[in-house]
C-alpha cells in the first residue's frame, strides 16, 4: 500500500466546504478553556461537515494562533457563532428547531451506542422532526452547567470502563460527531 498525497485526496477548498450538504449538528463549546480543545473541534467539525460550531461564555474565539494550531484551517471553513452565555445558544437552537443534547454523566442519560437507533426512529417520526441536533460540550474541569443541562433535550453518555471518569473534550467531539456522522452522512 501506498500513502496518498494531499492532492490525491481531493478535498474541498473553503469555498466548496462552504457550499456544501453539511451534517445537521451543531456542537456548542459551554465555557471550555483549552484553546487547542476549541481548535481540535473546529478541525473536527471541518472532517464531518458540521453545520457549525457554537463557542460560549469563555471559550475563545478565531482568530487565533492557538487555535489554529490544532485547527489547521478548520476554524475558517466551519461556520461558528459566539454566545456571551450558553443558556442564550440553546434557546437560539430550540426556537429553530434544534434537538439538543448535552454531553455528560447524568441519571437517565442516553448511552452514546443507542443513539444511532434514536436518530433513526426520530427522523422517520413525523412528530418528533428536528431541524437539526446539537450537541454542548463542557468545561475540561465542571463539565455542562447544570442549567444548560436541565435546558437540553437529552443527555448523551460516552460508556468508560477504566479508572478515569471522563474523556478529553477533543476526544469526546471526535467520537460523538463520528457517531452522528455514521448517521447522515451517505458520501
Amino acid at each position: 500500500m501506498r500513502k496518498l498525497r494531499t492532492i490525491e485526496m481531493h478535498r474541498l477548498s473553503v469555498e466548496q466546504f462552504k457550499e456544501a450538504h453539511k451534517l445537521p449538528l451543531i456542537v456548542v463549546l459551554d465555557d471550555v478553556r483549552s484553546l487547542y480543545n476549541v481548535g481540535s473541534v473546529f478541525r473536527c467539525g471541518d472532517a464531518f461537515r458540521v453545520e457549525g460550531v457554537y463557542l460560549c461564555g469563555i471559550t475563545a474565539c478565531p482568530p487565533n494562533a492557538e487555535i489554529h494550531k490544532t485547527a489547521l484551517g478548520g476554524e475558517d471553513s466551519v461556520d461558528w457563532r459566539y454566545f456571551e452565555n450558553t443558556e442564550d445558544a440553546v434557546r437560539e437552537l430550540h426556537d429553530k428547531g434544534f434537538f439538543v443534547w448535552s454531553v455528560e454523566q447524568v441519571e437517565h442519560s442516553t448511552k452514546l451506542q443507542n443513539i444511532q437507533s434514536m436518530l433513526s426512529q426520530m427522523s422517520t417520526d413525523d412528530a418528533h422532526a428536528h431541524e437539526g441536533y446539537a450537541i454542548i460540550l463542557g468545561n475540561e474541569v465542571k463539565g455542562v452547567k447544570q442549567t444548560v443541562v436541565d435546558m437540553s433535550d437529552g443527555c448523551l453518555e460516552i460508556p468508560q470502563f477504566g479508572t478515569k471518569h471522563s474523556l478529553n473534550v477533543s476526544t469526546t467531539a471526535g467520537i460523538v460527531i463520528w457517531e452522528f456522522a455514521k448517521a447522515f452522512l451517505t458520501e
